[in-house]
């Protein structure tokens, strides 16, 4: 299975490069738009360029879904991805610059559409809004992503009609405490009432089993480098199991009621860096952390050679596969305490990304047409299934049964083994390797499915629920309190904060706020790894005091005033739509 960015970090934006390649925001060359109601298959085949910011893979879409695309819109997509590019904002830069993002784009919602907009690099594809089937049933997205534009630039990812103080999540939330259960059980189920209890329970699991099957070493914890931005990601993911979310260098709790610099020294952000060094003192921590990427970690959890996970799309999706269950094995979320995980309300207005069509692409209609498809239930269907959402191909992968949706025999194996030979009518391959490269849902897979009346979300269907059962959800319900999901768990517990979904996106940084941020980030990231990797808390301390004073240097408080005047404006957006919507 592919690497996944989804939703642990913001896009970073960018700059003022695009005066370099600044015009009018152009819209349809000809007066008379081409309807999208026509036979796309029948089309001229061309390839389009396709610039998306979480995917993580680069090249021509193949395997089921380039089948999926070619069939219906006699369409290739050339993936272009900075994250595969080096990562960072070059690629973005270099191609903007040259005048040219993509004919489809997947870019920020917020700064980076409003920067494409300016730049003239995204065309108005309103007269093509006008003919779309699909996606003005999230119209209130798209008005609120166009807001003080004149025309329709931007599509929303992730949209839902749900109420926004409902978690856009109905079986796990994004973050969470994801250890391998069954070690977790071995121990007799140890008491862990707060973060820093989990050491001792991921030693003695480690301990007990310092080598996987594939007779490789065992770590409590694996990390990596790849998504790095404000902060290092890995360390900032403990601080959402405390109600926290990032903005630029703000930790912002969920209901508003507390802010925090991340460099502060009684910062949940240090807590966390102090928490995996003294997890490496312990040698709990991969030594290869510092240099490996995503999916060369990815690895090892399928392998069986890491032992906790903070993603619930990380750890379960490479290792909870159907035997590994059956045999009792698997990650599930412990009952932490004190924790009140952070949770993405359902986003009325759309997610972080939006869809744009380039103003340079030879056929935008074809492209605003398959833009909508995206929206239909087939199109959610085949685009959330490789961020563990939705089911896949009907008729593949998933059937209509007597009672709803069930799985079929081969989607039980590609989707919950993870493993599976396509047939060549389907396009053939690995199911693993032809799911979507886009890496993004224009539908939240807990939008309720209109032919199925169920959430697109598999998992939700009662047939799966059925058929799950297994020894270890069956030992995990047991010790849970008769909860059968995660989210249940959490809810009975009062131990989530959802975050109404707003659709907030921060404004622009002026260009010296960005040049400060550049640095300073930098900096924080360099010596957030040197503080997790210390040999001692003497030197973890000097290294904190040491990049207090570098940051500061470098223009870091004045960075700091703008994100939390954004983050109290995220706030004031959160409380509204709550007013309005839920």
């Amino acid at each position: 299975m592919r690497s996944h960015k989804a939703i642990a970090m913001m896009v970073a934006p960018l700059l003022g490069i695009l005066s370099l390649a600044a015009c009018t925001p152009s819209g349809p060359d000809d007066a008379e738009v081409a309807s999208l109601d026509q036979d796309w298959s029948a089309a001229e085949p061309i390839t389009i360029d396709v610039f998306s910011v979480p995917a993580n893979y680069q090249g021509t879409q193949g395997g089921w879904f380039g089948k999926i695309v070619k069939d219906k819109f006699n369409m290739e997509l050339n993936i272009i991805a900075p994250n595969v590019a080096g990562g960072g904002d070059t690629l973005y830069n270099t191609r903007v610059a040259g005048g040219e993002l993509g004919d489809l784009v997947i870019v920020g919602k917020g700064k980076q559409i409003d920067e494409l907009v300016e730049g003239g690099l995204v065309l108005d594809a309103a007269p093509y809004y006008e003919s779309m089937e699909n996606v003005p049933a999230y119209d209130p997205a798209v008005q609120k992503i166009n807001e003080g534009k004149e025309g329709i630039y931007g599509f929303p990812s992730s949209v839902s009609t749900l109420k926004p103080t409902e978690p856009a999540a109905n079986i796990d939330p994004t973050f969470g405490p994801f250890l391998r259960w069954d070690y977790y059980a071995e121990l007799g189920y140890p008491e862990i009432n707060t973060l820093e209890d989990l050491l001792p329970v991921l030693k003695d699991m480690q301990d007990a089993h310092p080598k996987a099957d594939n007779g490789k070493p065992t770590y409590a914890m694996s990390l990596f480098k790849d998504w790095d931005g404000n902060m290092m990601v890995m360390a900032k993911q403990p601080t959402t199991l405390y109600g926290y979310d990032e903005m630029g260098f703000v930790l912002a709790k969920a209901d508003g009621s507390d802010y925090q610099s991340i460099v502060d020294s009684d910062s949940e952000y240090v807590r966390t860096l102090k928490f995996y060094n003294e997890a490496n003192q312990l040698g709990l921590v991969d030594p290869e952390s510092t240099t490996q990427n995503y999916d060369t970690m990815f690895a090892k959890y399928q392998a069986g050679q890491v032992l906790s996970s903070w993603w619930p799309w990380l750890g379960q999706s490479a290792y909870n596969t159907e035997q590994n269950m059956a045999d009792g094995k698997g990650f599930q979320l412990v009952p932490m305490q004190d924790q009140e995980i952070f949770t993405y309300g359902a986003e009325a207005y759309g997610g972080g990304l939006v869809y744009g069509i380039g103003s340079k692409a030879e056929d935008p209609a074809r492209i605003a047409a398959f833009i909508d498809w995206l929206y239909s239930p087939e199109g959610v269907q085949v685009t959330s299934s490789d961020t563990m959402g939705a089911a896949g191909p009907k008729g593949l992968t998933w059937e209509d049964g007597p009672d709803g949706p069930v799985l079929t025999d081969f989607g039980r194996q590609a989707i919950l083994e993870g493993d599976g030979d396509v047939p060549a009518e389907w396009g053939g391959g690995k199911y693993k390797d032809g799911g979507s490269a886009l890496n993004v849902s224009a539908v939240s897979p807990a939008q309720e499915d209109p032919n199925t009346g169920l959430p697109y979300n598999y998992k939700s269907w009662p047939s799966y629920q059925e058929t799950v059962a297994n020894p270890l959800t069956d030992d995990w319900s047991e010790h849970m309190g008769g909860a059968r999901t995660t989210v249940e768990y959490l809810e009975k517990n009062d131990q989530m904060l959802v975050a109404p979904g707003s659709g907030y996106t921060a404004p622009t940084d002026a260009s010296e706020i960005e040049a400060a941020r550049n640095q300073a980030k930098a900096s924080i990231v360099e010596y957030s790894w040197k503080m997790a990797f210390a040999k001692d808390d003497a030197e973890f301390d000097s290294l904190l005091a040491e990049m207090q004073e570098t940051v500061n240097g470098l223009g870091y408080e004045k960075v700091l005033e703008v994100d939390m005047a954004n983050a109290k404006a995220q706030n004031e957006a959160r409380v509204a739509v709550a007013e309005d919507l839920g």
